[in-house]
């Protein structure tokens, strides 16, 4: 009983976070969908909204904003370096 009526008071309260969803939107949309929590949290800062960065990766989750660019792996191979040697034998 004491969960239930938990639950329909959690349901009537307005959301904490509603400007800030609609500044993340906002910072994402006009990036293109380039930028993650990460960069979105720096721009929030600089909007003097200042949030834990998990709490933007969380709103970032909920909204379903995920960054579109995928980070370039390590590649060492750089071809033929140097000279090979004549073969004298």
């Amino acid at each position: 009983r004491s969960v239930y009526y938990y639950q329909l008071g959690l349901s009537k309260q307005a959301d904490p976070h509603l400007a800030t969803k609609t500044q993340i939107q906002v910072i994402y949309q006009r990036h293109k969908g380039r930028y993650g929590y990460r960069r979105v949290h720096l721009e929030l800062s600089n909007q003097q909204c200042y949030l834990n960065p998990k709490t933007v990766q969380k709103l970032m989750g909920h909204l379903g904003l995920k960054s579109t660019v995928r980070p370039k792996r390590y590649q060492s191979y750089k071809g033929s370096v140097g000279k090979a040697a004549p073969n004298l034998l």
